[in-house]
């Protein structure tokens, strides 16, 4: 398990004297996603060609966590090298779009896919079986088994979202945020 942590560092992204937004409010928009909210996932083919898909992510215990079928490209371009961006957009307004940068590493311990696919039991039924799971069809999973990867975030960006941001006061909007986590 992936103990919840905050960033050691919050920087403007428009000066050093700047507001930034509270990592607080960009946790609850990860940790309480609106009804079937995209994330979109960018990973690097062998071959340095970008590979962009949406996927369904899950913010659980301070990390984002995706599953993969072993044979989709997302899974083989994991696979082969683990550093990745997830991004996802909020309607809750005032609006807040955050991008993860960090490293998708499988989750091989039985025990910990367990838990996991427990807390993903409310909206996705996974069996486990070992470490890999396996349940209905995904759109983008592909096909089971599944292997669930844990993003642990080493940068997160927070930007004022698109949507909705006419009916506020630009003051009122998020504030453009880089949080910094250790290891970054």
């Amino acid at each position: 398990m992936t103990q919840e942590r905050a960033p050691d560092r919050a920087q403007s992204l428009i000066g050093d004297e700047a507001e930034t937004t509270s990592w607080d409010v960009a946790r609850e928009r990860l940790a309480n996603p609106e009804h079937q909210r995209t994330c979109w996932l960018a990973t690097t083919r062998p071959d340095g060609r970008p590979h962009l898909v949406p996927v369904i992510g899950f913010w659980i215990e301070g990390a984002m966590h995706i599953v993969a079928g072993e044979g989709t490209r997302k899974g083989r371009n994991i696979a082969a090298d683990g550093r990745c961006v997830i991004a996802t957009t909020s309607t809750t307004l005032p609006s807040l779009d955050i991008v993860i940068e960090g490293r998708a590493d499988p989750l091989t311990d039985d025990d910990s896919v367990r838990h996991i696919a427990e807390v993903l039991s409310a909206t996705w039924p996974l069996e486990v079986k070992g470490d890999k799971v396996y349940g209905p069809h995904a759109p983008t999973a592909g096909k089971p088994p599944y292997t669930i990867y844990r993003i642990v975030p080493l940068k997160v960006f927070g930007l004022p979202g698109m949507y909705g941001m006419d009916q506020f006061d630009p003051a009122n909007l998020p504030k453009p945020t880089r949080w910094d986590f250790a290891g970054a």
